[in-house]
């Protein structure tokens, strides 16, 4: 019988603590397999279909195994993108928020030198993409002494990329005596060969896909001309009134029309791309994540690793052409246990890679008529309703864990000689305050944050404004978000 609850496992009070926060009650297939092999600190690689709960599975023993009193890196996680880099770092913070986990995400399109700066605190863990992470070891502001724990997610799409040779490149770098795990979908040749090479006895977990992406994935078909895509697009959407939705081009140009067309008929949309500035992809899918719109116009930069709750429809606007970007794509609908419906428009010309797709997935997707006027008609009084209706905002997974967190400014740090440590010594001697109130604490040059949970902030501080640290009275208020 295979353990069912987070508790069965050797994990700390605090990890227990932060996975009841997140309302994480039972363990996946994947997090069972994985949890207990890699608390053994044992190499892995694991064959997972997208949403089956990879991040945690990793994640959970990377924050119980990692020391607190380390001040370097102790684990590195490597991304395909920015944005599952920046998803990847929320959910270490926020499973290691009692253990005081510092993670620090590292990308392309930011300020190097502010990274520089965050790397140079206390950091446990790092998240970053290829390229970046290769540009900080090469530049030495990245330390790699310490690091203990090397995780490769989503492995076959560095390769679909071309970031394998960084990727190999950035472990030539590292320590020898450390723990590897490799995370995919798919298990390519070159991916094969990475393991081979760069691992010590893995042990292989294979979480079999039940049906394509899951089993609760409705897929559907229709045949239709370029000219007539937009007009069934809207049929579509008024006969199924999707809650919320993943509409999937090609190109950037497709993403830009198809959306400034929606826009136009006061659809709840926005759109995503690459050409977009990064500030601008995070604003669009935090917003989508809270379900201030319903509908997203995409191009594969959100197909992957990108876990955003209840989507209930995944639309193939443009048929991708690599067999791949159908599972990853339509496995953004049918998350945890939910039913969900991908839907493909298909040209006469793509057929071949129709017939691609189909022996990748193993199965004929079922091809259904479009749309009839009276069906389209009967559906138009409740999508409309729905679309003049405000969305639902969704509470985030980590809203209950961040409610009783005030985090505080102290206008000291390591210029001072202040340490960690010492920030923990002396709240932990405030009367009612304990260590385990004390969140993630970071100490730059001239100034330190200090998280204090369990809404003991308005304590502390008040506290604080009058008690020295290190013999050193510093000037201490809320910090502004």
């Amino acid at each position: 019988m295979s353990k069912r609850m987070f508790s069965d496992y050797l994990l700390s009070k605090e990890i227990i603590r932060a996975l009841d926060s997140l309302k994480y009650e039972n363990p996946t297939e994947v997090q069972r397999e994985v949890i207990p092999v890699a608390l053994e600190k044992k190499d892995l690689v694991v064959k997972s279909q997208t949403g089956s709960g990879k991040t945690a599975a990793f994640g959970i023993p990377i924050c119980e195994m990692v020391d607190w009193e380390e001040n370097k890196p102790q684990a590195l996680i490597l991304t395909p993108t920015r944005e599952l880099a920046v998803q990847v770092k929320e959910d270490i913070t926020n499973v290691g928020r009692f253990k005081r986990i510092k993670a620090t995400a590292i990308y392309g399109k930011e300020p190097f030198a502010r990274q520089k700066i965050e790397l140079k605190q206390k950091t446990h863990v790092v998240v970053g993409t290829p390229g970046r992470v290769l540009d900080h070891i090469e530049k030495e502001t990245l330390s790699l002494e310490r690091l203990k724990f090397l995780v490769i997610d989503e492995a076959d799409e560095m390769l679909n990329m071309g970031f394998i040779d960084q990727v190999e490149a950035i472990i030539h770098e590292l320590p020898r005596n450390r723990v590897t795990m490799l995370f995919s979908a798919t298990l390519p040749e070159d991916v094969e060969n990475l393991c081979h090479k760069y691992m010590k006895n893995p042990i292989n977990i294979e979480i079999k896909a039940k049906g394509i992406t899951t089993d609760k994935i409705d897929h559907s078909l229709y045949e239709v001309i370029d000219e007539d895509k937009f007009s069934l697009l809207q049929d579509v959407t008024i006969v199924e009134n999707p809650d919320s939705c993943i509409i999937f081009c090609r190109t950037q140009e497709n993403v830009n029309n198809v959306f400034k067309q929606l826009e136009h008929l006061n659809y709840t949309c926005e759109k995503i791309h690459g050409g977009m500035l990064q500030e601008e992809r995070f604003e669009v899918m935090n917003n989508f994540k809270k379900g201030n719109f319903r509908y997203l116009v995409a191009t594969d930069v959100a197909a992957r690793g990108i876990d955003i709750e209840n989507i209930t429809h995944v639309i193939n606007y443009d048929l991708p052409l690599e067999t791949e970007s159908y599972v990853h794509r339509t496995g953004r609908t049918g998350r945890a246990g939910k039913k969900g419906k991908a839907i493909t428009f298909v040209t006469p010309y793509e057929e071949k890679f129709l017939r691609e797709i189909e022996g990748y997935i193993g199965f004929e997707i079922p091809k259904v008529d479009v749309p009839s006027k009276e069906e389209v008609t009967k559906g138009k009084a409740a999508f409309e309703k729905k679309r003049n209706e405000r969305p639902v905002i969704k509470k985030d997974k980590s809203e209950q864990l961040n409610k009783d967190i005030m985090k505080l400014y102290f206008n000291g740090g390591k210029k001072k000689k202040i340490r960690a440590v010492d920030f923990v010594g002396t709240i932990a001697k405030i009367k009612g305050v304990t260590a385990e109130d004390i969140g993630i604490i970071t100490i730059q040059d001239n100034v330190s944050y200090v998280e204090i949970l369990n809404g003991k902030g308005p304590l502390v501080l008040q506290t604080m404004k009058n008690t020295t640290i290190k013999g050193k009275l510093l000037k201490v208020h809320e910090a502004i978000k």
